[in-house]
């Protein structure tokens, strides 16, 4: 901390888990706050993913140029941490039911949109809904809820899966460097799921994420485990 910031008490900026990578050729960081938040730092922009209030201190954090959301579950959905982020030019990317409730203006995606919210990043909706039977009612196909797959610069795509199960839409991405994909119980995917949808996925890297604040929790080493010789699996702090 400064000595200016001494003089008159502010805090020092927040500190999160971060990975900094490059990835063919660009530079990222990736910023792990909780559950399902997290944040992705390209060539100076600043992109948010399900923020939600409590998962970090947003308004200390820099401002979005863009924020997307994957649904309108309150731990994904939160209007507080997107006013805290929001600036006068922030592209604002939801899915259908998110978009309804937001009123002001945004990108409304649906599975298989396509946006280009600025020249070098190319944003892809991707249906993200359970498929067991004893779990319809969490995630339905019908409400057109969304994964998305982030294009940077045209050479790194990230996947970010949304509350899904293995599904179609999903089995069928190609060229995905990153991964988040989901894995929680009774919500989302068991840990064999996630097995299975990321060798049919095949990114370079693995993150699993949305295993924090439930009830069920995941063994994530286990996961890992499983995984060996698949591909290359990162644990963060999500809790």
């Amino acid at each position: 901390m400064s000595l200016f910031d001494k003089l008159f008490g502010r805090k020092p900026a927040p500190q999160y888990p971060t990975d900094e990578l490059t990835i063919n050729g660009r530079n990222l960081k990736l910023t792990f706050f909780a559950h399902a938040s997290v944040a992705i730092e390209y060539e100076g922009r600043v992109i948010y993913v399900d923020p939600v209030e409590g998962n970090a201190e947003y308004e200390r954090l820099p401002k979005a140029d863009m924020i997307l959301v994957t649904h309108s579950h309150y731990d994904h959905f939160d209007m507080k941490a997107i006013e805290a982020l929001q600036q006068e030019d922030t592209r604002i990317l939801l899915d259908k039911t998110s978009a309804e409730g937001f009123g002001g203006d945004c990108y409304t995606m649906l599975p298989g949109a396509v946006a280009e919210p600025f020249e070098d990043i190319r944003v892809e909706a991707v249906a993200a809904y359970n498929t067991s039977e004893h779990q319809l009612q969490f995630h339905p196909k019908e409400r057109e809820d969304c994964g998305y797959v982030i294009t940077l610069g045209g050479a790194v795509r990230i996947y970010v899966s949304g509350d899904t199960e293995p599904t179609v839409e999903q089995a069928a991405l190609k060229g995905i460097d990153i991964a988040f994909i989901c894995v929680n119980q009774p919500y989302t995917m068991t840990p064999e799921q996630a097995v299975q949808a990321v060798k049919a996925v095949a990114p370079k890297i693995y993150y699993p994420y949305h295993y924090g604040q439930v009830d069920e929790p995941t063994d994530v080493e286990a996961l890992a485990e499983m995984l060996k010789g698949v591909t290359e699996v990162r644990i963060r702090p999500l809790a």
